[in-house]
């Protein structure tokens, strides 16, 4: 199986700022052991990846309504999120895209107009992480530590394209579905969207666990017609603990990135290594959806958002008028956008997170 590391929110006073971890950023940054006693001091908290022994590697500090100062030329007026130390070792992973999401969470959060990180031009796999999603280097900034780029991420401007606006939905780029998912693949998938047992519409923890991108693996041949840009709602089936009626909810919204069908991969191989990456899956069980070929369809997309109140079958056939017809079912179908648009109502929704320009 896959090795699960843990990335956790923990003050800085309850990790070891000794760690060789750290030795790189003291290299560079000659004021770095005395910022993490402060900080320590200070009570603030940072984001900590472990791996299974309990060795950090990675790191990463946020600080909301930063002021900017320093930087060539001035950002824009507006709320400053300030990425300010950031480190993980890669291992071949996609670590970095999950500290990106807690960053894009914040900013969400905090209401913030922009992100920003400075880097040294050395750093060039921290600095394409940041150009994948948007980022675009903005200018310098001058420290006693030698010449830093300064990036930065508008969290307004749209570029029409599932990356670049992430974690924006564009309501008027694609089409809108609903998409079935088992309680045991939600769970994976989706873990910070776990169900609280007595109230199964609300939010309960938001794990750390969580990346921008997810693969499932299906076999309803209707979803090859969805494209780039398309809008998934995704809806998680009853659990056998209730009615289904109460118990079945809508959960995230998501954004396909693509969809290919087993037979698009040259080999065993290419397929595994572009879906592991992702890793809901293990290898084993990779390798056996191969083989078997019963579920043919790969959908990549990414995880924008949980509904923070989850409309359940019953609300979504009432409400939102979806069909409730016996024998109609709710594997995966097109919703108009009157239906999508009273799901993200239902769902509370942050509205800073829909764009519907057109």
């Amino acid at each position: 199986g896959a090795r699960m590391d843990s990335l956790r929110y923990e003050k800085f006073s309850e990790f070891d700022h000794d760690d060789s971890f750290f030795d790189s950023l003291k290299a560079d940054y000659t004021e770095f052991p005395v910022w993490l006693k402060k900080k320590a001091n200070n009570g603030e908290s940072a984001y900590v990846l472990y791996d299974d022994a309990h060795q950090i590697e990675g790191f990463m500090y946020l600080k909301e309504d930063d002021d900017a100062e320093d930087i060539s030329p001035s950002l824009p007026n507006g709320k400053h999120l300030k990425i300010g130390t950031f480190k993980f070792e890669s291992k071949g992973t996609l670590r970095g895209q999950r500290f990106l999401k807690k960053a894009f969470d914040h900013a969400i959060s905090s209401g913030s107009d922009d992100i920003y990180v400075t880097v040294f031009e050395k750093h060039e796999h921290l600095i394409r992480l940041f150009q994948t999603y948007g980022f675009y280097k903005h200018g310098e900034k001058e420290s006693a530590n030698g010449k830093e780029y300064v990036y930065a991420r508008s969290m307004h401007d749209v570029n029409g394209d599932v990356l670049l606006d992430y974690p924006l939905v564009l309501s008027s780029q694609g089409r809108k579905f609903l998409l079935a998912i088992y309680p045991a693949f939600h769970t994976r998938l989706f873990p910070d969207s776990k169900l609280v047992t007595e109230s199964p519409d609300m939010l309960e923890d938001v794990s750390h666990a969580n990346s921008i991108h997810k693969i499932y693996i299906c076999g309803m041949r209707s979803v090859a017609g969805m494209k780039r840009g398309d809008i998934i709602v995704i809806y998680r089936t009853g659990d056998n603990q209730g009615p289904a009626y109460y118990r079945a909810v809508a959960s995230s919204i998501c954004v396909v990135e693509n969809v290919r069908h087993m037979d698009d991969f040259p080999d065993e191989e290419s397929f595994v290594k572009y879906c592991s990456k992702f890793s809901v899956f293990s290898e084993e069980e990779l390798r056996e959806y191969y083989s078997k070929r019963q579920y043919p369809y790969v959908l990549r997309f990414t995880y924008n958002l949980a509904l923070p109140k989850r409309p359940n079958r019953a609300t979504l056939i009432d409400q939102v008028g979806l069909n409730g017809t016996r024998g109609f079912r709710w594997s995966h179908f097109e919703l108009s956008d009157v239906q999508f648009n009273k799901i993200l109502e239902l769902g509370k929704v942050d509205e800073s997170f829909i764009v519907n320009q057109t």
